[in-house]
């Protein structure tokens, strides 16, 4: 083989070592966030009786993917609750356990977001605080 030759397959594969690696990188794919459907939710809560007349005087945020987060006190227990329920605010039901007064003094909860790629747009009125608190277990407990 000529000198010639000898050089360039030497500086070609000297090339494919160096920038191999490189461009495997780059066509790797999507990264591992990439993958997740984005699950973010906005939840507000106000007295009254429909969202429109109630000021919200509370509101945390709930990201469920790729990892719970958000300003929500339990995050990992409100992300689980809701995969349970399909995703569903409204199919969080009372629980048994919870003894509840029968006072009247309504307290709006708003949903509003992402779950899993999917627009939210969810309002419920109940008729008090421990009312609300007694759906699900961590969700409503803000």
């Amino acid at each position: 083989m000529p000198n010639t030759a000898r050089w360039a397959a030497t500086v070609t594969l000297a090339a494919t070592a160096v920038c191999g690696p490189l461009t495997g990188t780059a066509l790797a794919g999507p990264s591992p966030t990439a993958l997740y459907a984005p699950s973010s939710l906005v939840l507000t809560v106000g007295h009254g009786e429909i969202a429109a007349a109630a000021a919200p005087e509370r509101a945390v945020t709930l990201s469920c993917a790729p990892t719970a987060s958000g300003t929500h006190p339990a995050p990992a227990s409100a992300c689980a609750e809701l995969r349970a329920s399909g995703g569903d605010p409204g199919a969080l039901s009372a629980r048994s356990d919870v003894l509840c007064t029968r006072e009247y003094d309504p307290v709006v909860v708003t949903v509003e977001g992402v779950w899993q790629g999917e627009r939210v747009a969810y309002e419920r009125t109940f008729s008090n605080e421990c009312v609300k608190n007694s759906h699900g277990r961590t969700f409503f407990t803000f």
